[in-house]
This record gives structure tokens, C-alpha cells and sequence, in this order.
């Protein structure tokens, strides 16, 4: 492996350099991406409860900010539960942006590695090529062995890139997908939780006036 390294030339440095990058992004996302851990289940359901038995508290809701994405946003939506509904939408909306950005974190460093890698490798093949060149041209037939050096270098560089580079955009376009997904059900669970706790004033009014008649 080292040969292959060592005959490739310094570009295959940086090329090292970028698939090792990219394994880190990948694992890293793929463990915070996880649905459990940005959507826990039955999140709003756990809420509702704590709502009805008069638990649900700023302590709670501060610890349910920090807990997961989607706590973040409900709980934006909670500090304005006592407030109108278009309030809580648009606390609701005012951070979905923030999430989401967390959530694409290090996606477009990802999306450069799986740009620029073909790009290194074929900076490599031009290298190998021009050694070629040189070769020939200090010799009436040339060095063989600085041929065959330049083809390998034209090879190995090319071949580095593309085999980082490949699974470097499959994964982007696959985390990517995964993101949209899950801020479709995040939204999904923000409006479920609007509507319950919209739901629940409406019962304590008709409460009220039931017993007033």
C-alpha cells in the first residue's frame, strides 16, 4: 500500500487527507441522525400528559430544548403555549432554520471532498502525463522506468480520486435525503403539538361554561 502511496506522488496527500475527512463526517452524522436521537419517540405524546397533570414546567421545557431537534423546536413552540396559535407557529417556525442548519452540519464540507477529489486525481493524471513528456523529450526514445513512473502516477491519482470521491457523493446525496425526511416529520410533530395544546384550551372553555350554566 505505501508503494502505491509513494508512487503516486505528493497529490495523493491531499487526497488521503480528504478521504479520511470525509470517513469522520459521515460516521459522525450518520450516529446524529439517528431518528431516536432527533426525533424521540412519542415526544409530543410525553408533553400532552405532563400538560394535563400540570407538570410540564420551564424546567422541562429548558431540558427538552437541549434535548433533542426536535425538543428544540417544540419547546420554542412551548414558551408561547398560553399565547395565540399563530404565536406558537411562528416561534415554531423562527427555529426550524437553526435546526435544520445544525442538522446539515459538515454536508457541504462533504460535498466539497466529493468535488475537488476527482479534481486532485486528475491534477495527478496531468503531473503523470508531463513526466511522460519530460521523458521523451531527454531522451530520443525515452526512459522507459520514468515512463512507467509517469503512467502511474497518471493512474494511481486518477483511480485515488474517484474511489474517494464516489462513496463521498453517494453519502451526501443520502444524508441529505435523510435530513429532508426527518424535518418533514419534525414538522409534522410541531403541528400535531399546536393542535393539542390548542385542543386543550378549547376543552377548558367549554369546561368553564358548562359550569357556569
Amino acid at each position: 500500500m505505501f508503494e502505491i502511496i509513494k508512487a503516486g506522488g505528493w497529490v495523493m496527500l491531499p487526497i488521503i487527507a480528504c478521504s479520511i475527512l470525509a470517513l469522520a463526517i459521515i460516521a459522525e452524522r450518520l450516529w446524529s441522525l439517528q431518528t431516536q436521537r432527533v426525533m424521540p419517540k412519542d415526544l409530543v405524546c410525553q408533553i400532552w400528559q405532563l400538560r394535563r397533570m400540570g407538570k410540564l414546567t420551564q424546567n422541562y421545557i429548558a431540558s427538552l430544548r437541549d434535548g433533542s431537534p426536535l425538543g428544540r423546536i417544540l419547546a420554542a413552540g412551548l414558551t408561547n403555549m398560553h399565547d395565540d396559535r399563530s404565536v406558537m407557529k411562528e416561534s415554531i417556525e423562527g427555529t426550524g432554520p437553526h435546526v435544520v442548519h445544525e442538522l446539515e452540519r459538515f454536508l457541504n464540507t462533504l460535498g466539497t471532498i466529493a468535488t475537488i477529489s476527482p479534481l486532485m486525481g486528475l491534477l495527478g493524471t496531468v503531473m503523470g502525463i508531463m513526466r511522460i513528456f519530460s521523458a521523451i523529450n531527454d531522451a530520443s526514445v525515452g526512459d522507459p522506468q520514468q515512463i512507467a513512473d509517469g503512467i502511474s502516477v497518471a493512474l494511481i491519482t486518477t483511480v485515488a480520486g474517484l474511489i474517494v470521491a464516489i462513496p463521498s457523493l453517494f453519502s451526501y446525496r443520502y444524508l441529505y435525503g435523510r435530513i429532508d425526511n426527518l424535518v418533514i416529520n419534525m414538522e409534522a410533530e410541531a403541528l400535531k403539538l399546536i393542535k393539542a395544546m390548542r385542543g386543550e384550551q378549547w376543552r377548558q372553555v367549554e369546561v368553564v361554561k358548562g359550569d357556569a350554566a
